[in-house]
């Protein structure tokens, strides 16, 4: 099975600096197959069999501590959940000039809808969409700071995501195929 591997908070403002040629190596070391990491932000694709998701992210978290000395969050998706998050994207939405899109993927613990009441949605500023793993969000460029969505940075929530651009996500979708067929 092909899985995702999202690392939270990590390559980020000279902070949780880790190497992705080691990161790699660790994924190797517990028994990781087919290992390709995407740009520095802690993207990780791996098939893996006999493990479930849970179990998957919590041995990659003690890998991670182990190796590197830090606790880091870890997401995993599998090649079927992507696919489910990534068709619920519209195809026009964009992460460039003119459109910020974004793909929050939620911790297990609040993968639900009801995670959408505790947000801050102006309607008419922001499109946002539940798909089981992730919430969806895009607004204009030009509407940024004026979104309600813009604020969830520093909640209980933000602390449960792992965020991602659509453009990156789509690429991740990409390499999972690709390592699929491996």
């Amino acid at each position: 099975m092909i899985y995702i591997a999202l690392l939270r908070g990590i390559n980020v403002g000279g902070k949780n600096k880790i190497d992705m040629k080691l990161l790699k190596q660790s994924f190797e070391q517990v028994g990781m197959n087919d290992v390709v990491t995407y740009i520095n932000t802690g993207n990780i694709i791996f098939s893996n069999k006999g493990k479930s998701k849970t179990e998957l992210s919590r041995h990659l978290e003690e890998a991670i501590h182990h190796d590197f000395g830090m606790q880091i969050k870890v997401v995993v998706r599998s090649l079927d959940d992507v696919t489910r998050i990534i068709n619920a994207i519209p195809d026009s939405w964009k992460n460039d000039k003119d459109m910020k899109s974004d793909v929050m993927f939620l911790w297990d613990e609040i993968d639900d809808e009801s995670v959408l009441e505790n947000l801050v949605i102006k309607p008419n500023i922001d499109t946002v969409k539940y798909v089981p793993g992730a919430i969806l969000w895009s607004v204009d460029k030009k509407n940024v700071t004026k979104s309600g969505m813009s604020k969830i940075i520093g909640t209980k929530i933000y602390k449960q995501i792992t965020v991602r651009n659509v453009n990156t996500a789509r690429k991740i979708y990409e390499l999972m195929q690709a390592n699929n067929r491996l």
